[in-house]
């Protein structure tokens, strides 16, 4: 009897087994079509969002370069411009429901090789071939990052991101970056150490919480729209308020970098700190790297240094651009008004070394460092009983 029932049961459990295999690669492949798509979404964010920076770029100089009084709000390339903007970041926005947070943040290296390619082709910018090397770099370490990131997919529901913010890793990292924050923002504001790194690790700080919070939200937004309502969990709400509250910290610290250093500068060594902050909050929040082998990890670690070098080299040798010209242009004479000067008439600034071409203003120096004037003989033109003076002298006076 039991020969004979062996037989059957074998037979039994032949489906069971073949639909536990079918299983798993369907579930690979689903996940993997969300990585594809998260990462198409980021990138073609990042590039709408480089042509609509440039786009505006373009209608600023076209309004310095012409006669047109309009404002640049006014004119329908820069308005152009900010419709793209505004479609490049919802890409970006929508790309952190879909993949995770440490595939999506280093594709914002896409906006600085896309940029640099429609400033050559555009704007007429001027490269040197070693910088095409550059590019090709940033583009490589782009398709390993796409082709080697994290797999890791869960819904962002309420349940799941209330037990990740819990969690002792994140509250771990949240408790040195607090203390690394604080340590930062104290020499910065009480020792004035106004150095380049110190302030964009204040921004990479608080960006990798703005990252941590908008794939909370877009990934709530999209659970809500599939049918499972998130809106109403006050989780959610915590998370928008952080978003922008960070944000908006995040933008005020940049704005005090764009004044002290050159903004290629600051796109290289924020995108390197940024992008290192986020991975690090992404690995201890979201866990992204959970369950990932050691090939996969390395070469994605391979591609992220790849990027780096060919985002740094890129923006090495760019050069700060000259605000204005050294020499007043023929429609801007002094007591002339032109279109700059919003009514007011253009004169000299005589408590300076304004000068105008190569002829330098020398009202304020000494009496004793004023040029000689040198004597003017005069022809005679009277008769031979009358002598005329040999010279008259020229009197220097500040009217003339």
């Amino acid at each position: 009897m039991e020969g004979g029932n062996s037989p059957n049961l074998q037979l039994q459990q032949l489906p069971l087994a073949t639909a536990a295999v079918s299983v798993q690669p369907h579930t690979d492949s689903f996940s993997y079509k969300e990585n594809l798509i998260g990462a198409l979404l980021a990138i073609f964010g990042h590039l709408v969002s480089s042509i609509a920076l440039n786009l505006q770029k373009y209608s600023h100089i076209r309004l310095a370069g012409s006669k047109d009084p309009r404002a640049y709000f006014k004119t329908k390339t820069w308005w152009c411009g900010f419709l793209l903007l505004v479609l490049g970041e919802l890409g970006v926005f929508s790309s952190y429901a879909f993949a995770p947070l440490s595939l999506i943040v280093p594709l914002s290296a896409v906006s600085v090789i896309a940029s640099a390619i429609i400033g050559i082709i555009f704007i007429k910018e001027k490269w040197k071939p070693k910088e095409f090397l550059s590019c090709g770099l940033a583009v490589v370490g782009t398709y390993l990052l796409v082709t080697f990131g994290p797999n890791s997919h869960e819904k962002m529901t309420a349940e799941n991101i209330t037990r990740h913010l819990v969690s002792w890793p994140f509250l771990l990292y949240m408790l040195v970056e607090i203390i690394v924050f604080c340590l930062l923002l104290y020499f910065y504001k009480e020792k004035n150490a106004n150095y380049i790194v110190v302030i964009l690790l204040l921004v990479a700080l608080l960006g990798s919480m703005t990252v941590v919070t908008v794939k909370a939200v877009a990934g709530m937004i999209v659970v809500s729209i599939q049918g499972a309502l998130q809106l109403d969990s006050p989780i959610f709400y915590i998370m928008l308020v952080c978003m922008i509250a960070t944000a908006i910290y995040q933008a005020t610290f940049l704005a005090q970098a764009s004044q002290l250093y050159d903004s290629a500068q600051i796109a290289s060594v924020g995108y390197i700190l940024s992008t290192a902050a986020a991975i690090s909050a992404g690995a201890t929040f979201y866990l992204d790297f959970t369950g990932e082998d050691v090939l996969h990890i390395c070469m994605f670690a391979l591609g992220c240094l790849i990027a780096f070098l060919g985002v740094f080299l890129i923006t090495r040798n760019r050069k700060k651009p000259v605000p204005f010209e050294p020499y007043i242009s023929m429609d801007a004479m002094p007591g002339m008004q032109n279109m700059h000067d919003k009514g007011i008439a253009v004169q000299p600034d005589l408590k300076a070394s304004f000068s105008y071409g190569a002829l330098e203003n020398n009202d304020t120096m000494p009496e004793i460092y004023t040029p000689a004037t040198l004597p003017i003989v005069q022809e005679q033109h009277g008769s031979k009983g009358v002598s005329a003076p040999p010279y008259r002298v020229l009197e220097h006076s500040k009217k003339e």
